[in-house]
Order: structure tokens, then C-alpha cells, then sequence
């Protein structure tokens, strides 16, 4: 068990995160090892003595009135308080008797008979042949609790509107920021939204954090695949799933699947990219969202890459249908399909099957989309340009252009994934052609120090 001095820096960092005190008192109660009574009064800056002063107030004339010396025996589990006391004390604290660490005393209250004997349940009964006075107001009692507990949340509806704006933000900055440096801020996020659904939430706000975390993996599994961390990835990829199939959403579980998918589809199998955009397709045919036409063209992307040149095609068809039908979403969004983005997964589409002139034009109409200020999917389309180039026996412009775009790239975002795809430049070329002058020095630029680059 830590110092008070512990207990209080913890409430004090609560209450500075905007933490509700249930979550401040569960934090203290894992950190500290003290009881969860304990832990309450703690996180609300209580002593013994003014929390007897306080119940005595509380307590009906003849109820319980527990003294400062008695707190503190029922705080170290000295000794057990009987129902009247839990109720009281679940008063107090405005949470259930099990938050408190009592069982419900409705049901196995440590004082009365146990749950499974017949004294427990059996109602007294009057002249009338119904539950007497005391029974009905037991059933009272028991029916307040319940509803209590159906209705506790440890996060207010404001509080978790802020922790979605947050999230929004980040979703912003993604965008564009360097996948090392953002990792720190998804991961705080993320531990944020995974201690309040420890917590029994009601359901609605428990759907919307499992939405929060399928949204945060999902970040943190793609900025993960960017930097070369594929095992990682993988990992973060499956949490992902996980939290979109508990929260129920159909728009959420296609979103997590077909962003998934673009880890097979970089780095293999790429029977493993077909199936997750199949499923992400599956979920959201019927749909007009942003998330079907981005399903849609994740499937024409990977199909083309395994081959399938006809049903390539008519999904990139029933993608560009969907994108003209639906809301993109904000331009500035992780989570949005803008037109720029159908335009890059069309030049993968084209790339893939050897259709360069398709794949040319659409990189440059999704090249005059994109701002100034933005990640590496502009790198991707210029590499795209180079492997056209490549396939189309224009070795030394492929790898010219391979190389400007590899280098003026920042160099924070000059990842795993886009060199991963300069070298694809160079296999793309015939094994006689790999030797040239622009292929070494292609060969040369990626083969740079870090800090040379």
C-alpha cells in the first residue's frame, strides 16, 4: 500500500485529465493497493472524520452511523458493515455497492442469510396472502439498485464527446504527420479509451468506445506497416477487428477490414488483401458511404494485383458509382475517401493490370488534389508512375523518377513502405536492364545513410 502522498497526485492528475471520479478512485485503488472504499474517499480528498461527520448527516434518524473509527476498520477490511451501512455508504458515494467492493446487497449481503437458502428468498407474507410492508419494500429496494447499475458510467456523455473530438483531431494530424512522432499521441489516447471501457458502461457508450479503439489500432497498425514493423502490425490490425466486431457497427467493420487489407497487399499475401476487401465488400454493397466506395476500391486494387482482371474492373465500376452517390467526408481526414484517394487506388487498379495510360491519367488528376501539406501518398503515385514506366521499357526514366520522388519525399516520411516500393521499380525491370547506370544508381540513393538520404 502507497503513501496518501501517492493517492493524491493521482487525483490531482484525474482531475486535471477532466476524469470522472469513479475511473480517479479505480486508478488509485490499482495503484496504490488499498481497498475500493478506501480508494473512494481518497479520490475525492476526504478525511475519515469528515466522511462521519458527512454520513451521520446523511443517515436517517435511526439508520447507521458509522464513526470515524468504524470507516476505517470497513476501509482495511477489518470487519464487514451490514446492508443498511452499504446502502448508505453507496449513497455517499453516488456508485453501486460493488464499485465500493461489497457484494450487492440485494443479493449476497454478508450480514444476511445466503442467496441460496430458503429464509433469503422466501417473502413474509400478510392475511392477505401477499409479501408484506418490508418484502415490497425490499423488491423496492432491489429494483432501485438494479436500474442504478444498468444506468452507472464512469464517463458523462460531455466527457466522451470531448474524447471523440480528440480523436477526431488526431484522425486530422494523421493525415499528414510522420508515423514515428503520432504514435505516442494514438497510444495516450488509446490507454485513455481502454481504462474508462474497463469500467461497466451502459451500452451505448460502450459501443461507442469500442468504435474509438478499432479507430486508434487501426492508426496505430497502419503507422506500424509504414515503418516496417510488419509482425507489429499484423497484431495491432487483429485488435482492430476485434474492437469493430464488438461494436457492432457495419460501416466501422468494413473500414477496419479494408484498411487492413493494405498490409497484405504491400508486403503478401495477396490472397490475404483480396479476402479482407471481400468481406469489407460484403458488409457494405448495399451501402452509399464513403467506407463502401473505399471497400470497393481496395477490391478492384487487390484483384488486380492477384490477376483477376474482370472483376478488377467491375469493382473499381460499383466503387467510382458509389464514390458519385455518397458523402467523402472531410479532405483532412484518416478516415474519409476523398476523390484523391479513389484516384490513387485507381492508379493502383490501372498499374496493376498494365493499363499505363489509364493509370498516368489518374495519377495526375489525384496529384493536383493533393495540398501541399500532406503524407506519402503523393510518393506512391509518382512510384506508380515509375513502375509504369518500367513495365513500358523506359528503364532510365523509371528510375529517375523513382529516385526524385524517393528523395523529395521529407525524411521523416521516408519509411519502410516507400522504400519497399522504389525497389519494386527495380524488379519490375528485365534482369538484363538491372544493371544499368540508372538502376545502380537508384540502387545507390536507397542504400544511403539515413541521415544522407
Amino acid at each position: 500500500m502507497h503513501s496518501p502522498s501517492c493517492a493524491k497526485r493521482l487525483r490531482q492528475d484525474g482531475m486535471q485529465r477532466g476524469l470522472p471520479v469513479n475511473a480517479i478512485a479505480k486508478a488509485i485503488h490499482e495503484h496504490c493497493s488499498v481497498s475500493r472504499l478506501r480508494a473512494h474517499r481518497l479520490a475525492r480528498g476526504k478525511t475519515l472524520r469528515e466522511v462521519a461527520d458527512e454520513l451521520r448527516q446523511l443517515a436517517e434518524l435511526h439508520g447507521p452511523r458509522p464513526d470515524k473509527l468504524q470507516l476505517g476498520h470497513w476501509e482495511t477490511g477489518g470487519n464487514s458493515p451490514r446492508r443498511a451501512a452499504i446502502e448508505l455508504l453507496a449513497r455517499y458515494y453516488d456508485c453501486s455497492p460493488m464499485e465500493l467492493g461489497f457484494d450487492s446487497p440485494m443479493l449476497t449481503a454478508r450480514t444476511e442469510p445466503s442467496a441460496g437458502s430458503a429464509e433469503a428468498v422466501r417473502p413474509a407474507s400478510g392475511h392477505s396472502g401477499g409479501p408484506n410492508a418490508a418484502f415490497e419494500g425490499r423488491l423496492d429496494d432491489a429494483r432501485r439498485l438494479t436500474d442504478r447499475a444498468l444506468a452507472t458510467s464512469s464517463i458523462s456523455s460531455a466527457q466522451l464527446d470531448v474524447l471523440e473530438e480528440r480523436i477526431f483531431w488526431a484522425s486530422q494530424q494523421y493525415v499528414h504527420t510522420p508515423p514515428a512522432p503520432i504514435l505516442g499521441d494514438l497510444l495516450e489516447l488509446l490507454d485513455e479509451v481502454r481504462t474508462i471501457a474497463m469500467d461497466r458502461q451502459p451500452a451505448a457508450v460502450q459501443t461507442r468506445l469500442s468504435e474509438q479503439t478499432a479507430l486508434l489500432a487501426t492508426l496505430i497498425a497502419d503507422s506500424l506497416m509504414k515503418l516496417g514493423l510488419l509482425a507489429k502490425a499484423r497484431a495491432w490490425y487483429g485488435t482492430a477487428r476485434t474492437a469493430a466486431d464488438d461494436s457492432g457497427l457495419i460501416e466501422v467493420r468494413a473500414r477496419v477490414r479494408a484498411q487492413a487489407a493494405m498490409l497484405p497487399f504491400y508486403y503478401g499475401p495477396i490472397e490475404a488483401a483480396v479476402a479482407l476487401t471481400r468481406e469489407a465488400y460484403l458488409l457494405t454493397r448495399s451501402r452509399s458511404s464513403a467506407t463502401a466506395a473505399f471497400a470497393a476500391a481496395a477490391q478492384a486494387r487487390a484483384l488486380a494485383r492477384l490477376g483477376d482482371a474482370r472483376s478488377a474492373q467491375e469493382a473499381l465500376r460499383h466503387a467510382t458509382a458509389t464514390f458519385e452517390r455518397c458523402d467523402p467526408g472531410p479532405e483532412d481526414h484518416a478516415f474519409s475517401f476523398p476523390e484523391r484517394r479513389l484516384l490513387l487506388y485507381q492508379s493502383g487498379t490501372y498499374t496493376a493490370l498494365g493499363l499505363t495510360s489509364q493509370a498516368r491519367h489518374a495519377q495526375e488528376q489525384a496529384l493536383a488534389l493533393y495540398p501541399a501539406r500532406t503524407g506519402i501518398d503523393p510518393t506512391l503515385l509518382r512510384l506508380e508512375a515509375a513502375l509504369g514506366l518500367a513495365r513500358d521499357h523506359s528503364a532510365a526514366e523509371a528510375c529517375q523518377l523513382a529516385g526524385r520522388a524517393y528523395l523529395q519525399v521529407a525524411a521523416d516520411h521516408r519509411t519502410t513502405i516507400v522504400e519497399q516500393r522504389a525497389r519494386e521499380v527495380i524488379t519490375a525491370l528485365p534482369p538484363a536492364v538491372r544493371t544499368t547506370r540508372a538502376a545502380k544508381e537508384l540502387h545507390e540513393i536507397l542504400a544511403l545513410p539515413p541521415g544522407l538520404k
